[in-house]
């Protein structure tokens, strides 16, 4: 009798190219069949590309795939799914106006005599979402439920076309501690069911928590592969970068200074419901200190960030910068005022996609003296300036300042954003998510900056969901819930505990407990 082989899918000598860079240089990765194998690397490492050429999005130029010990052709994604392999990728595949069961079903219609038979497709899902313990509404459509709830919609997909080889790329970047705690226990599930994952992260915490071995690439080439159970987080981290990497901020006491920003009884409306989305909220951002704050998705922040920066109108209270009152000020005006931001979404707030590299990095300065003369761009220091900045903040790209922006990884696309908002050097810097996605190198290198920032007398108001970002970074943790502030935490007297009791909405500050949520 044969003997089954060790691998369920093997990826031999594979080599990508892009113009200007190889994304992958003869790189090797076996996959065990029942495994949870994690595959680490920076931003621009090549994750993504890997896993893209697996799925049939990319061919290589060089290696071979094999599927149970046979090789295999993967001309595109029908071929992939046809070998029982699925994949959800970072930036979810749905359909926003269609129901969550028209998603999962997309693709993969069952008809008889050329009618959709949804009755049996409903009873398929029902039954998958049961086993997996992945409940979410199938009549809801995409636009209105969360993004943890989405994730479940994209693993279902697989679920739904069979697939035994299940590949996660970045599954952890937009959720919740909560909904990343549950993520882990569906994986571990749908491993013991038989499946084998591959899962992309940079995130060390959770390749901890939940891989059975894991495999490190970087800039583009194959570094090693060990068993999680004999690794530590020190040693993963200086596989990826290259060298060893502080992950704990270094940060003296800070010496908060006067009131950079006084926001004084703001409210600002729901786009979804008829309630305000933020609710009288009081806070004052000193120069010298990180303010942070805190909360779990969905409880008024956004909204908070996007009135104090202009997307949005509030209707109700007041915003003071600098002395100035900027209530009603355009986003240009509050430039002008001081006021620097790091969006929460880089691709609709942060860059023009289709813009160069070095057309993103002069976006709120082309008009200044240093950049046009008589209304023509000097394009020899827009040059010079970004070649600066691209330098002093690593930010890796095919091309240099002429990339496209659309094409860089998601982590370089972040680090451009950060370079530009805080080389404009002005006195309120607002940092919401500043690290999403980043991998360690590139966090320690953002938490360093800011706090230099901090150390100069800049006033950093920080929005932020990642509970270690908020514990080691900030000076003083605002608690948001529900759209009130309703806690202010001293980061050196809490612990995540008491400060999950107050994002949960447990516990108030004026020291009483809800009772009927705690």
């Amino acid at each position: 009798m044969e003997q089954a082989p060790e691998y369920v899918i093997e990826m031999l000598h594979i080599t990508k190219i892009f113009p200007g860079i190889k994304a992958n240089d003869d790189i090797t990765l076996q996959l065990k069949k029942g495994e949870i194998h994690a595959l680490l690397g920076e931003n621009g490492a090549g994750k993504s590309t890997l896993m893209s050429v697996l799925f049939g999005l990319y061919q290589p130029e060089e290696g071979v795939i094999k599927k149970d010990g046979k090789e295999v052709k993967i001309n595109d994604p029908n071929d992939a799914t046809a070998l029982h392999i699925g994949m959800v990728h970072q930036h979810f595949k749905l359909i926003d106006v269609f129901t969550v069961l028209d998603n999962i079903i997309l693709g993969a219609e069952d008809t008889k005599l050329g009618f959709l038979q949804k009755k049996e497709a409903r009873k398929k899902v029902k039954e998958l979402s049961e086993r997996y313990g992945l409940h979410v509404d199938l009549d809801a459509k995409i636009e209105d439920i969360t993004v943890g709830m989405q994730q479940r919609v994209e693993i279902l997909k697989m679920l739904y076309r069979d697939n035994e080889i299940l590949i996660f790329d970045e599954p952890t970047a937009v959720l919740t501690p909560q909904e990343i705690e549950e993520l882990m226990a569906i994986m571990r599930g749908l491993v013991k069911e038989g499946k084998s994952i591959l899962f992309i992260s940079h995130k060390l915490n959770e390749i901890m928590e939940v891989s059975d071995r894991v495999s490190v690439l970087r800039k583009g080439k194959y570094i090693g592969t060990v068993n999680t159970a004999e690794t530590t987080k020190e040693e993963l981290s200086s596989m990826m970068v290259g060298r060893p990497v502080q992950l704990v901020v270094d940060k003296d006491e800070a010496k908060p200074g006067e009131a950079v920003l006084e926001v004084k009884d703001l409210t600002v409306p729901s786009k979804i419901h008829a309630n305000n989305a933020v609710k009288n909220v009081s806070f004052t951002a000193h120069a010298g200190e990180i303010t942070c704050i805190a909360g779990i998705d969905g409880n008024g922040q956004t909204e908070l960030v996007y009135a104090l920066s202009g997307l949005e109108k509030a209707t109700g209270g007041t915003i003071t910068l600098c002395g100035k009152n900027i209530t009603k000020s355009s986003v240009r005006q509050r430039s002008f005022a001081g006021m620097s931001h790091i969006p929460e979404d880089r691709h609709k707030h942060g860059l023009v996609l289709d813009f160069t590299l070095e057309q993103n990095l002069v976006l709120q300065r082309y008009y200044e003296k240093e950049f046009q003369n008589a209304g023509f761009i000097k394009f020899g220091a827009v040059r010079e300036y970004a070649n600066k900045l691209i330098e002093q903040f690593d930010v890796r790209s095919g091309q240099g300042p002429i990339t496209i922006a659309r094409s860089m990884s998601g982590g370089n696309q972040q680090k451009a954003i950060v370079a530009r908002e805080i080389d404009r050097n002005l006195p309120l810097i607002i940092a919401v998510q500043p690290t999403r996605g980043l991998d360690v190198g590139a966090i320690e290198f953002i938490h360093k900056r800011l706090v230099e920032e901090r150390d100069a007398g800049k006033a950093v108001l920080l929005v932020s969901l990642e509970l270690e970002e908020v514990m080691s970074l900030s000076d003083r943790i605002l608690v948001m819930y529900e759209g009130e502030i309703v806690g202010e935490l001293d980061p050196k007297k809490t612990t995540v505990q008491e400060l999950g009791l107050y994002m949960a909405g447990a516990k108030r500050d004026n020291g009483e407990k809800k009772e009927d949520q705690a």
